[in-house]
């Protein structure tokens, strides 16, 4: 009976889990109203004016790391326990059979639910595309799942407020629901890869989620695995754009920042656009630089246009995506969502 016991050693009871989750929870709002004094007083400990260029990009990068962190934290165990109410096998079933428009809708809200960086979500893609789900309600996904994430904007309402988020979230699924609209009724299932054209649409037979016996406490452990895995992916770049975000904070002159994506200047949209898509990073770390941008006066279409195209138009994920496409799709792909990232920003810089 010893071996077995402690071969086996008695599982914490289901009250201590739902205390802990309250405690933690507490202590996280505490903390998180305390971030702008951490900062102050981590800011005081290096030997530059507070005031000064140097004191203002270190008191926002010792706020913003934080903060984004803690954010990021909370949200994805909080999408981890949503998640677990959602396998891969249901999300197909719900996708396959959707009439075009319907499930370009339902794909690209259910993007919101994955906190994936673009190349973390075309693994899932290619599963859509294999199991048979119609190409253009892929793509919606595709395009949503990075760009229109809860952390995306969560981070976004956090550190530039709600307005933002909001004009963030209506434009970023609007482009996801018409570029994938559009893609599908272009009918280029001709252009994926020979393998995946010739699977059958028969391949997604339904499967029966495990995520419907779980209790209450698996899904709590299935939080914490995704907040381990999320932050093992995102974490430098989180401190890398944040570093560039305080960069641009504290040294970048307003008036350069105004001439590179100032309203004024017609080409600042597509100039962005062009210079987002070489890079590679995730909500998590392009936000600090797009706070940082904000805050010099840069022009708010401009800025989430650049946003847009780093998020859901990245090399890497353009480089993987041609396990399953053809070049000529990527091509069409990428004019697509460009296309509407474009006439965003447009839009954006002539509202507000």
């Amino acid at each position: 009976m010893s071996v077995q016991s402690s071969a086996h050693p008695a599982p914490r009871p289901d009250w201590l889990w739902h205390a802990g989750l309250i405690a933690f929870v507490l202590a996280w709002w505490v903390i998180y109203h305390r971030l702008i004094a951490f900062s102050e007083f981590v800011t005081g400990l290096f030997p530059a004016d507070r005031h000064s260029h140097t004191g203002e990009a270190i008191a926002f990068f010792f706020y913003d790391v934080p903060k984004v962190m803690m954010l990021l934290t909370l949200i994805v165990f909080a999408m981890g326990v949503v998640r677990s109410f959602f396998s891969p096998e249901r999300t197909r079933a719900l996708l396959s059979g959707k009439r075009e428009g319907v499930g370009n809708v339902l794909s690209a809200g259910l993007g919101i639910l994955t906190p994936f960086c673009s190349c973390s979500a075309v693994p899932l893609f290619i599963g859509f595309v294999s199991a048979g789900v119609p190409l253009g309600v892929t793509f919606s996904f595709l395009i949503a799942a990075p760009m229109v994430n809860e952390v995306a904007l969560v981070l976004l309402f956090g550190l530039v407020g709600w307005q933002v988020a909001l004009t963030y979230l209506a434009f970023g699924l609007g482009i996801a629901i018409v570029a994938g609209f559009i893609i599908g009724k272009l009918r280029l299932e001709g252009w994926l890869q020979d393998w995946v054209r010739d699977i059958h649409s028969g391949a997604n037979a339904p499967v029966m989620a495990e995520g419907e016996r779980l209790t209450m406490i698996d899904r709590y452990r299935l939080g914490l695995e995704a907040v381990r895995e999320i932050f093992a992916k995102v974490w430098l770049w989180i401190i890398l754009g944040i570093g560039m975000g305080a960069l641009i904070h504290g040294y970048v002159p307003e008036d350069l920042m105004v001439r590179i994506m100032g309203a004024d200047a017609w080409w600042s949209v597509p100039a962005a656009v062009v210079l987002g898509i070489p890079m590679y990073t995730n909500a998590a770390g392009v936000i600090p630089i797009v706070e940082a941008l904000l805050g010099k006066g840069a022009a708010l279409g401009t800025v989430l246009a650049f946003m847009m195209s780093v998020i859901a138009l990245s090399l890497p994920e353009m480089i993987i995506l041609r396990q399953v496409l053809t070049l000529r799709l990527i091509a069409v792909f990428v004019g697509v969502v460009g296309s509407g990232i474009l006439a965003v920003g447009f839009l954006l810089n002539m509202i507000f």
